[in-house]
Order: C-alpha cells, then sequence, then structure tokens
C-alpha cells in the first residue's frame, strides 16, 4: 500500500512537508555549542593575567572573571552553566582571589535557576578550610539550601573534618550538629568516623571513645578502622587509665573486631608505658590465641616490661620462646635481656650475650655497654670496667653522656680522684658535664685528700662553663681552706661573684 504524501497522516517533520524550516538557534545541539564556545572564552580569560571586562554599565562593580563569565553567555545566546561556576571558583581560589568569590555566590544564588550541585560548595568549605576562613565555611553550609541544592551529609562531613582540623573550632562542633538535625540531615557511620578522628588527633580519647559507644548504640555496624584509630591514640593521651582501655578493648573484640598485628602492639605499647606488665602479657598470650603470631617488637616490649617489674623467671621464658618461635632477636631485644642478666648480678651470662650477639651479627651498641658497666662500676669492678671501655674505644662505639657518669660515679666510689679528675677534663672537650651531685663528691675527696687548689681549679673550670657545683662543695671548700685562708678568701669571693 502507497501512502499518500499530501494525507493529513503524512509526517509533517520531514523537510519536504515541513512549512517552515526549524531555526538553527533552537536546536540542541547549536545550545550546546554556544555554552561550549562561552566556556572556551571563559578558560582564555583566566588563563590571561588581565582578564577581558564587558562595558555594560550593570556590570562595573563586578569582578573581572564573574563579568567575563556573564558576558560570554549572554554573547551566545545561552545561560550559565554549573560547570562555569564551578570552574570560576576554582580558579579564583587557585589564584589565591577568594575575596572575588561572594559576588559569584551572591549571583549564583539570586539570577541562576539551576539546581547547584553540592560538590560545588563541599570544595569550597575545603577551600575556607585550607585558608582558615572558618566561620565562611560554616555560613556557606547553612546558606546551601538556598542555591536550589539539599544538603547531604557530604557536605557535613567536609565541614566537620575541616572544623576539627583547628582546636579552637572543635566547640563549634555541637552546633553544627544541632542545625544539622534542623536542615534534614541525618548523621551516618562516616560522620561518627570523622568525629572521632577529630577527637583523636587531639588527644581527646575519653570524648572519642564516648563517640564510639554512641555509634555503637545507633545501630550501626562496626569498623575496624574506627577501633584501630583510637587503639592506636593511646600512648599520646592521658584520659582513659589502663583498665579503662582493657575495658573498650573488650568490648571492641565483643563487637565484632578483629585486631591486627599492629593493633596488638599498640596496645601492649601503652600497657607497657603505663607499667602493667602482667596486662601486656596477657594481651600477648591473647595474640597467639587469635591466632596473630607476634613479632619481635610486642616480644620485646612485654620483655622490658617483665624485667621493669623483676619477674626475671618470667623474662626467661619469653626469651627462650621467641627463640623457639624462630624470631631473630634485635639490638633491642638483646639490650633488654642482657639488663635482665645484670640486674640478676650475672654479668659473666650477659658477655657471653654479648660474644653470641657477635657472632649472629649484632653488633653491641653503647646502650649494651653502659648496661654492663653499670653493673660492674656497682660491683666495684673497675678494672673490668676499664678493660670495656677500651673494647668499645676499639670497636669505634662513641661514649655518651651516660657512660661517662657511669664511670665517673664507679671511680669517685673508689676514691680514684686521679683518674676521675681526668675523666672530667676529658668531658668537658667533649661539652659533657656530670652529675651535680658527682662534682660534689669528686670536690669533697679532693679536699679530703688535701688537694684544695686542685679543686679550686676544677671549680673554676665548670663555673667558666657556667656548670655550679652544690652546697656541698662549696661547704667542704671553705671548712678545708686551712692555712690558705687569705688566698681562700679571695678566691671563694670571685667564684661566688662569677656564679
Amino acid at each position: 500500500m502507497v501512502r499518500n504524501p499530501l494525507s493529513k497522516s503524512s509526517n509533517k517533520y520531514l523537510r519536504k512537508f515541513r512549512k517552515w524550516p526549524h531555526s538553527p538557534y533552537k536546536t540542541f545541539w547549536h545550545h550546546n555549542f554556544g555554552q561550549d564556545q562561552a566556556m572556551r572564552v571563559l578558560v582564555q580569560a583566566a588563563a590571561t593575567t588581565t582578564p577581558t571586562i564587558a562595558s555594560s554599565n550593570d556590570n562595573l562593580n563586578i569582578p573581572s572573571l564573574l563579568s567575563t563569565l556573564i558576558h560570554s553567555f549572554k554573547t551566545y545566546n545561552c545561560d550559565p552553566t554549573p560547570d562555569a561556576y564551578y570552574f570560576l571558583i576554582k580558579t579564583l581560589s587557585h589564584t589565591s582571589r577568594l575575596d572575588e568569590i561572594p559576588p559569584v555566590l551572591d549571583r549564583l544564588e539570586r539570577v541562576e535557576k539551576f539546581q547547584t550541585p553540592e560538590f560545588i560548595f563541599g570544595y569550597l568549605i575545603r577551600v575556607y578550610g585550607r585558608v582558615g576562613k572558618f566561620q565562611e565555611a560554616i555560613d556557606l553550609f547553612y546558606r546551601i539550601p538556598r542555591f536550589r541544592c539539599v544538603p547531604t551529609v557530604c557536605s557535613l562531613n567536609l565541614l566537620l573534618s575541616v572544623l576539627c582540623g583547628n582546636r579552637e573550632c572543635l566547640k563549634l562542633v555541637p552546633l553544627i550538629l544541632l542545625k544539622s538535625w534542623d536542615m534534614n540531615i541525618r548523621i551516618e557511620q562516616s560522620t561518627f568516623g570523622v568525629l572521632i578522628e577529630g577527637l583523636c588527633g587531639y588527644n581527646k580519647l575519653g570524648y572519642a571513645v564516648e563517640m564510639f559507644y554512641c555509634m555503637i548504640d545507633d545501630g550501626y555496624h562496626l569498623e575496624d578502622e574506627i577501633c584501630s584509630l583510637i587503639i592506636s591514640s593511646l600512648c599520646g593521651q592521658n584520659d582513659l587509665t589502663s583498665m579503662e582501655a582493657l575495658r573498650v578493648w573488650g568490648d571492641m573484640k565483643q563487637f565484632g573486631f578483629c585486631p591486627s598485628m599492629i593493633d596488638y602492639s599498640n596496645l601492649i605499647r601503652f600497657l607497657v608505658k603505663e607499667e602493667r606488665g602482667r596486662d601486656a602479657l596477657g594481651i600477648l598470650n591473647q595474640m597467639k590465641e587469635d591466632g596473630v603470631k607476634p613479632g619481635i617488637i610486642c616480644y620485646t616490649m612485654v620483655l622490658s616490661a617483665v624485667v621493669a617489674e623483676g619477674d626475671y623467671v618470667k623474662a626467661h621464658e619469653l626469651f627462650n620462646e621467641l627463640l623457639v618461635l624462630g624470631l631473630v632477636p634485635d639490638i633491642y631485644t638483646y639490650n633488654v635481656y642482657i639488663n635482665c642478666l645484670c640486674k640478676e648480678d650475672d654479668v659473666e651470662e650477659a658477655l657471653k650475650i654479648v660474644s653470641a650477639m657477635e657472632d649472629l651479627g649484632c653488633n653491641p651498641n653503647v646502650v649494651t655497654y653502659n648496661t654492663l658497666l653499670a653493673s660492674l662500676s656497682e660491683a666495684g669492678e673497675l678494672g673490668r670496667a676499664r678493660q670495656l671501655v677500651k673494647e668499645m674505644r676499639m670497636k669505634r662505639i662513641e661514649l655518651n653522656l651516660h657512660t661517662y657518669r657511669i664511670l665517673l660515679d664507679g671511680l669517685v666510689g673508689k676514691a680514684e680522684i686521679t683518674e676521675a679528675c681526668s675523666l672530667l677534663d676529658e668531658m668537658l672537650e667533649k661539652c659533657f658535664y656530670p652529675l651535680s651531685s658527682s662534682l660534689d663528691n669528686i670536690i669533697y675527696e679532693m679536699c679530703q685528700q688535701g688537694l684544695f687548689t686542685e679543686a679550686l681549679e676544677l671549680m673554676k673550670k665548670f663555673l667558666a662553663q657556667s656548670f655550679a657545683p652544690g652546697a656541698r662543695a662549696w661547704e667542704a671548700l671553705l671548712l678545708n681552706s686551712g692555712g690558705e685562708l687569705n688566698y681562700s678568701e679571695t678566691t671563694l669571693a670571685d667564684l661566688v661573684k662569677a656564679n
């Protein structure tokens, strides 16, 4: 059947039946082309140092880029797009021209009719937060509905993260949360995450834990990231005691938290810091029961806590256990175990451990030798202590301040005053200073041995370095001045003035 081309049912949109052709200015294609051309003009204007300013009298008080936007879209007979405003705001923020943004927002609110995308406000809130314009960020958040935009939790979270980045703005967070309720924004789990992260960042762990329990009470599921964040913040806070931390840890596990080795390590580190060695040992055992193999760091921390509590039997068990598990002790592990042996007055075994370390390629450091030197000095074995110092020098291990003070106390204890004075000279060359009590004891012993002049000279050396001895040294010098009274009166008076 052949259709009559002149029938009423013929397609009037076909070109040969159309009375008037469509205007090219009304097509969708031309509209998009006009917007693209206007956008190109705006981009070119933004790339120049002196953007084109429209000559219209209505635009005299409008910033140059905004004027360019209006003029370019008007030239191509089309309306500005959200992308054009977003580009304009980004350009102004990147060029530090934030003072030109308020007129852009005013026009976007009062003149344009489209629904402004929320990501534009999120971007601007982040920019305001970066430059410290916190009140402007808050005002913009409250103003979002006036741009024909329905604010969501995304904008709220961005604002909260900005405010939580400044300690002074934390007090504004409760008001923001109340206002968001009036704006029909429902707080989600991500909001709790932002708040907990901000509180942990400022060591407000007590409030972070309360927020954590509120999240659970509201029926949100547990996130391991939030739990890990709370556990990792334990060492830097003073809100939670060790008992409270263990209670929170137990609740987290009950709610389904699966700790990693890092989480166990952070909790153990906190308990060791709080001198809770038994609790740290309990977490280590719990770690093994949960199927997480402890690393050498965990064992070293627990070993140090056990040694600090004086449970040397348990310390030996732990050291043997980590060897059985195939863990390789590092220098910190060896130093802790050597300290344990020295506290048990088993220096011989400690020296054997040092030899074993070297055979295994783990060279002892100054902390290792200081531990041995302290034990030998307390035992009065100065000969072996001197031999260790000679060994340190041969191995080019630098003596630190602690090393000198250990040796000095050992020499004073044995009344080896001449050698102690030589050691003091060596310390002064390295700008190391003894304990005030050690210097007092040396000056006292020098006076007792009749070395009054030498004691005065030693006093002058330290006063020249602005290091004054204690009252015992002054008393010893005054009481032992004897036949040199005139000299001592003049010298001591000068020393007191210098001090």
